[in-house]
Protein backbone atom coordinates (compact mmCIF):
# COMPACT_ATOMS: atom_id res chain seq x y z
CA UNK A 1 0.00 0.00 0.00
CA UNK A 2 1.14 3.29 -0.83
CA UNK A 3 -0.22 6.96 0.26
CA UNK A 4 0.30 9.40 -2.61
CA UNK A 5 1.13 13.02 -1.75
CA UNK A 6 1.62 15.41 -4.02
CA UNK A 7 2.45 19.12 -4.52
CA UNK A 8 0.00 21.89 -4.84
CA UNK A 9 -0.59 21.18 -9.09
CA UNK A 10 -1.69 24.97 -10.03
CA UNK A 11 -0.21 25.95 -12.77
CA UNK A 12 2.78 27.92 -12.64
CA UNK A 13 4.21 30.90 -15.07
CA UNK A 14 8.04 29.62 -14.98
CA UNK A 15 6.92 25.89 -14.76
CA UNK A 16 9.85 23.95 -16.49
CA UNK A 17 7.56 20.80 -16.47
CA UNK A 18 4.82 19.20 -18.45
CA UNK A 19 4.27 16.27 -16.20
CA UNK A 20 4.52 15.75 -12.55
CA UNK A 21 7.82 14.45 -11.34
CA UNK A 22 6.40 11.02 -9.63
CA UNK A 23 9.23 10.00 -6.85
CA UNK A 24 8.92 6.83 -4.47
CA UNK A 25 9.86 7.46 -0.82
CA UNK A 26 10.34 5.76 1.89
CA UNK A 27 10.37 6.25 5.60
CA UNK A 28 13.65 7.23 6.89
CA UNK A 29 15.38 10.02 8.45
CA UNK A 30 17.82 11.08 5.94
CA UNK A 31 14.93 11.60 3.53
CA UNK A 32 14.07 14.46 5.55
CA UNK A 33 14.81 16.88 2.66
CA UNK A 34 12.46 15.33 0.43
CA UNK A 35 9.50 15.77 3.16
CA UNK A 36 10.42 19.19 4.08
CA UNK A 37 10.37 20.31 0.03
CA UNK A 38 6.99 18.97 -0.29
CA UNK A 39 5.28 20.14 3.09
CA UNK A 40 6.53 23.50 2.19
CA UNK A 41 6.30 23.77 -1.48
CA UNK A 42 10.10 24.46 -2.18
CA UNK A 43 9.30 22.18 -5.64
CA UNK A 44 6.69 25.05 -6.45
CA UNK A 45 8.72 27.28 -5.46
CA UNK A 46 11.44 25.96 -8.26
CA UNK A 47 8.65 26.02 -11.03
CA UNK A 48 7.76 21.87 -11.02
CA UNK A 49 5.29 19.79 -9.70
CA UNK A 50 6.67 16.47 -7.76
CA UNK A 51 4.04 13.65 -7.14
CA UNK A 52 5.23 12.24 -3.68
CA UNK A 53 4.68 8.35 -3.56
CA UNK A 54 5.34 7.18 0.04
CA UNK A 55 6.25 3.44 0.79
CA UNK A 56 6.43 1.73 3.63
CA UNK A 57 9.65 -0.19 3.00
CA UNK A 58 12.92 1.34 1.53
CA UNK A 59 12.65 -2.02 -1.10
CA UNK A 60 9.46 -0.76 -2.29
CA UNK A 61 10.61 2.53 -4.20
CA UNK A 62 13.01 0.65 -6.08
CA UNK A 63 10.03 -2.09 -7.64
CA UNK A 64 8.19 0.82 -8.38
CA UNK A 65 11.20 2.13 -9.99
CA UNK A 66 11.92 -1.03 -12.38
CA UNK A 67 8.23 -1.23 -13.30
CA UNK A 68 8.37 2.66 -14.20
CA UNK A 69 5.81 3.40 -11.56
CA UNK A 70 7.95 6.24 -10.51
CA UNK A 71 10.78 8.63 -12.25
CA UNK A 72 13.02 8.79 -9.15
CA UNK A 73 13.24 6.55 -6.13
CA UNK A 74 14.99 7.44 -2.70
CA UNK A 75 16.43 4.16 -1.33
CA UNK A 76 19.64 2.70 0.30
CA UNK A 77 22.73 3.35 -1.95
CA UNK A 78 23.97 -0.51 -1.77
CA UNK A 79 20.49 -1.67 -3.09
CA UNK A 80 21.35 0.07 -6.51
CA UNK A 81 24.18 -2.69 -7.06
CA UNK A 82 21.58 -5.40 -7.72
CA UNK A 83 19.15 -2.71 -9.07
CA UNK A 84 21.79 -2.21 -11.78
CA UNK A 85 22.39 -5.96 -12.57
CA UNK A 86 18.64 -6.00 -13.59
CA UNK A 87 18.52 -2.32 -15.13
CA UNK A 88 21.64 -1.04 -16.52
CA UNK A 89 20.36 2.13 -17.34
CA UNK A 90 19.89 3.15 -13.37
CA UNK A 91 21.77 5.40 -11.99
CA UNK A 92 22.80 7.55 -8.76
CA UNK A 93 22.61 11.05 -9.28
CA UNK A 94 22.31 12.67 -5.82
CA UNK A 95 23.78 11.43 -2.44
CA UNK A 96 21.06 11.93 0.89
CA UNK A 97 23.02 10.99 3.19
CA UNK A 98 25.51 8.25 4.93
CA UNK A 99 23.27 6.85 7.80
CA UNK A 100 25.30 7.76 11.36
CA UNK A 101 23.81 5.57 13.64
CA UNK A 102 20.29 5.70 12.97
CA UNK A 103 20.61 2.01 11.07
CA UNK A 104 21.55 -0.41 13.25
CA UNK A 105 21.22 -4.29 15.23
CA UNK A 106 19.43 -4.52 18.42
CA UNK A 107 19.63 -7.62 20.59
CA UNK A 108 18.40 -8.84 23.56
CA UNK A 109 20.91 -10.73 25.84
CA UNK A 110 23.74 -10.06 23.53
CA UNK A 111 27.25 -8.62 25.20
CA UNK A 112 29.59 -9.62 22.42
CA UNK A 113 29.08 -10.84 18.44
CA UNK A 114 30.02 -14.33 19.10
CA UNK A 115 26.64 -14.39 21.45
CA UNK A 116 24.60 -14.08 18.42
CA UNK A 117 25.29 -17.70 17.54
CA UNK A 118 22.23 -19.70 16.90
CA UNK A 119 19.88 -16.91 17.73
CA UNK A 120 17.36 -15.66 15.47
CA UNK A 121 17.65 -12.31 13.60
CA UNK A 122 15.20 -11.04 11.91
CA UNK A 123 16.01 -8.40 8.92
CA UNK A 124 15.20 -7.35 5.70
CA UNK A 125 16.74 -8.91 2.56
CA UNK A 126 18.44 -5.75 1.78
CA UNK A 127 22.04 -5.14 0.66
CA UNK A 128 23.17 -2.44 3.39
CA UNK A 129 20.93 -4.66 5.98
CA UNK A 130 22.89 -7.28 5.00
CA UNK A 131 26.28 -5.46 4.78
CA UNK A 132 25.43 -4.05 8.52
CA UNK A 133 24.77 -7.59 9.60
CA UNK A 134 27.76 -9.32 7.95
CA UNK A 135 30.20 -6.67 9.37
CA UNK A 136 29.00 -7.55 13.02
CA UNK A 137 28.85 -10.99 12.63
CA UNK A 138 32.66 -10.68 11.67
CA UNK A 139 33.47 -9.18 14.92
CA UNK A 140 32.67 -12.29 16.22
CA UNK A 141 34.09 -14.42 13.74
CA UNK A 142 30.68 -15.59 12.56
CA UNK A 143 28.79 -15.56 9.07
CA UNK A 144 25.00 -15.61 8.45
CA UNK A 145 24.81 -19.31 8.70
CA UNK A 146 25.81 -19.34 12.05
CA UNK A 147 22.26 -17.60 12.72
CA UNK A 148 18.75 -18.18 12.06
CA UNK A 149 17.32 -15.27 10.01
CA UNK A 150 13.63 -14.00 9.55
CA UNK A 151 13.61 -12.53 6.27
CA UNK A 152 11.37 -9.20 6.74
CA UNK A 153 10.95 -6.16 6.51
CA UNK A 154 13.05 -3.50 8.85
CA UNK A 155 9.39 -2.23 10.61
CA UNK A 156 8.36 -6.34 11.36
CA UNK A 157 12.03 -6.65 12.07
CA UNK A 158 11.47 -3.77 14.66
CA UNK A 159 8.07 -5.10 16.17
CA UNK A 160 8.52 -8.84 16.30
CA UNK A 161 11.72 -7.75 18.45
CA UNK A 162 9.83 -5.57 20.76
CA UNK A 163 7.44 -8.33 20.93
CA UNK A 164 10.13 -10.54 21.93
CA UNK A 165 9.94 -12.92 18.80
CA UNK A 166 13.00 -12.86 17.57
CA UNK A 167 16.43 -12.41 19.43
CA UNK A 168 17.78 -9.94 17.31
CA UNK A 169 17.03 -7.38 14.54
CA UNK A 170 18.65 -5.59 11.49
CA UNK A 171 16.67 -2.47 11.78
CA UNK A 172 16.75 1.16 11.07
CA UNK A 173 15.22 4.85 12.75
CA UNK A 174 12.38 5.73 12.88
CA UNK A 175 11.69 2.24 14.74
CA UNK A 176 15.06 1.34 15.70
CA UNK A 177 15.72 2.94 19.46
CA UNK A 178 12.45 2.72 20.29
CA UNK A 179 11.89 -1.57 19.94
CA UNK A 180 15.31 -1.89 21.73
CA UNK A 181 14.08 -0.17 24.81
CA UNK A 182 9.94 -1.80 24.30
CA UNK A 183 11.98 -5.11 23.41
CA UNK A 184 13.98 -4.96 27.05
CA UNK A 185 17.13 -5.26 24.62
CA UNK A 186 19.47 -2.57 23.41
CA UNK A 187 21.26 -1.05 20.45
CA UNK A 188 23.99 -3.28 19.60
CA UNK A 189 25.99 -1.94 16.56
CA UNK A 190 25.49 0.88 14.25
CA UNK A 191 26.04 2.44 11.22
CA UNK A 192 27.63 5.38 13.34
CA UNK A 193 31.05 6.80 12.11
CA UNK A 194 31.00 4.70 8.60
CA UNK A 195 30.32 5.40 5.43
CA UNK A 196 28.57 1.37 4.83
CA UNK A 197 25.11 2.96 4.29
CA UNK A 198 24.64 6.03 2.26
CA UNK A 199 21.20 6.64 0.81
CA UNK A 200 19.70 8.47 -2.17
CA UNK A 201 18.17 9.32 -5.51
CA UNK A 202 18.54 6.91 -8.16
CA UNK A 203 16.49 7.22 -11.48
CA UNK A 204 16.92 5.75 -15.11
CA UNK A 205 18.49 6.75 -17.80
CA UNK A 206 15.59 7.44 -20.22
CA UNK A 207 13.77 9.86 -17.37
CA UNK A 208 17.39 11.52 -16.53
CA UNK A 209 17.51 12.64 -20.56
CA UNK A 210 13.93 13.42 -21.05
CA UNK A 211 13.62 15.02 -17.49
CA UNK A 212 16.53 16.59 -16.84
CA UNK A 213 15.25 20.22 -16.33
CA UNK A 214 12.77 19.16 -13.82
CA UNK A 215 15.18 17.19 -11.73
CA UNK A 216 17.84 19.73 -12.14
CA UNK A 217 15.00 21.79 -10.38
CA UNK A 218 14.47 19.24 -7.71
CA UNK A 219 17.73 19.32 -6.86
CA UNK A 220 17.62 22.85 -6.39
CA UNK A 221 14.53 22.81 -4.05
CA UNK A 222 16.44 19.55 -2.27
CA UNK A 223 18.69 21.62 -1.19
CA UNK A 224 17.23 24.18 0.43
CA UNK A 225 15.75 21.44 2.76
CA UNK A 226 18.76 20.13 3.67
CA UNK A 227 19.51 23.94 4.91
CA UNK A 228 16.79 23.93 7.12
CA UNK A 229 16.90 20.43 8.35
CA UNK A 230 20.59 21.11 9.33
CA UNK A 231 19.86 24.30 11.02
CA UNK A 232 17.26 22.16 13.05
CA UNK A 233 14.42 24.56 11.68
CA UNK A 234 11.12 23.77 13.73
CA UNK A 235 8.63 23.87 10.90
CA UNK A 236 10.95 21.04 9.05
CA UNK A 237 11.77 19.33 12.31
CA UNK A 238 7.85 19.23 12.63
CA UNK A 239 7.52 18.06 9.29
CA UNK A 240 9.84 15.19 9.56
CA UNK A 241 8.29 13.99 13.04
CA UNK A 242 4.98 13.89 11.70
CA UNK A 243 6.31 11.65 8.13
CA UNK A 244 7.98 9.11 10.79
CA UNK A 245 4.95 9.03 12.90
CA UNK A 246 7.05 10.67 16.17
CA UNK A 247 7.68 13.23 18.27
CA UNK A 248 9.65 16.63 17.45
CA UNK A 249 12.19 15.72 19.85
CA UNK A 250 12.48 12.16 18.44
CA UNK A 251 12.81 13.36 15.12
CA UNK A 252 15.81 15.81 15.81
CA UNK A 253 17.46 12.77 17.58
CA UNK A 254 16.87 10.93 14.82
CA UNK A 255 17.75 13.32 11.96
CA UNK A 256 21.10 13.77 14.38
CA UNK A 257 21.45 10.11 13.19
CA UNK A 258 22.66 10.87 9.45
CA UNK A 259 24.45 12.60 7.76
CA UNK A 260 23.18 14.92 5.72
CA UNK A 261 24.43 16.12 2.34
CA UNK A 262 24.03 19.18 -0.13
CA UNK A 263 24.91 19.94 -3.37
CA UNK A 264 28.19 21.47 -2.30
CA UNK A 265 29.02 18.14 0.01
CA UNK A 266 27.96 15.88 -2.95
CA UNK A 267 30.77 17.40 -5.18
CA UNK A 268 33.15 17.96 -2.69
CA UNK A 269 32.73 14.59 -0.73
CA UNK A 270 30.27 12.43 -2.47
CA UNK A 271 31.65 11.97 -5.92
CA UNK A 272 35.24 13.26 -4.97
CA UNK A 273 37.56 9.90 -5.14
CA UNK A 274 40.16 11.46 -3.00
CA UNK A 275 37.80 11.91 -0.34
CA UNK A 276 38.17 9.10 2.85
CA UNK A 277 34.14 9.87 3.09
CA UNK A 278 33.31 9.38 -1.17
CA UNK A 279 30.50 6.68 -2.41
CA UNK A 280 33.06 4.63 -4.67
CA UNK A 281 34.38 2.97 -1.54
CA UNK A 282 31.06 2.42 -0.25
CA UNK A 283 29.86 0.81 -3.57
CA UNK A 284 33.21 -1.35 -4.08
CA UNK A 285 31.90 -2.88 -0.69
CA UNK A 286 28.22 -3.44 -1.61
CA UNK A 287 29.68 -4.91 -5.44
CA UNK A 288 32.02 -7.43 -3.67
CA UNK A 289 29.24 -8.23 -1.01
CA UNK A 290 26.81 -9.03 -3.30
CA UNK A 291 28.94 -10.99 -5.78
CA UNK A 292 30.30 -13.23 -2.53
CA UNK A 293 25.80 -13.60 -1.82
CA UNK A 294 25.46 -14.53 -5.08
CA UNK A 295 23.00 -11.81 -5.77
CA UNK A 296 24.52 -10.88 -8.43
CA UNK A 297 26.49 -13.13 -11.23
CA UNK A 298 29.57 -10.64 -11.42
CA UNK A 299 31.29 -7.61 -9.68
CA UNK A 300 29.52 -4.53 -10.99
CA UNK A 301 31.68 -1.89 -12.04
CA UNK A 302 30.69 0.90 -9.85
CA UNK A 303 31.66 3.32 -12.45
CA UNK A 304 28.68 2.67 -14.29
CA UNK A 305 26.03 3.15 -11.80
CA UNK A 306 26.23 6.80 -10.86
CA UNK A 307 25.80 10.00 -13.31
CA UNK A 308 26.99 13.12 -10.98
CA UNK A 309 26.37 15.46 -13.67
CA UNK A 310 23.71 16.84 -12.58
CA UNK A 311 25.00 18.16 -9.36
CA UNK A 312 27.99 19.78 -11.07
CA UNK A 313 25.59 21.95 -12.89
CA UNK A 314 24.14 23.16 -9.60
Amino acid sequence: MCLPIACSSQPQTNSVANQPLIVGVPPWPGFAAQYVATDLNLFKAEGIEVKEVFFPTQSDPNTALLANKVDLALTGVPDLVPLAQRDTSIKLLMLFDYSDGSDGIIGRDISQPSDLKGKTVARENLLFEVLLLRRYLEKGGLTEKDIKIVDTSAANAAASFAAKKVDVAVTYDPWMAKAAKQGGGKILFTSKDSNIVPDGLIAKEKVIQTKRAEILAYLKAIDKAVTLVQQKDEKAIAIVAKRLNVTPEEAAQQVGGVKLFGIEDNKKIVFNPQHPRNVFDSLKFAAKTAKDMNLTPVVVDVNKIYDDSLVKLL
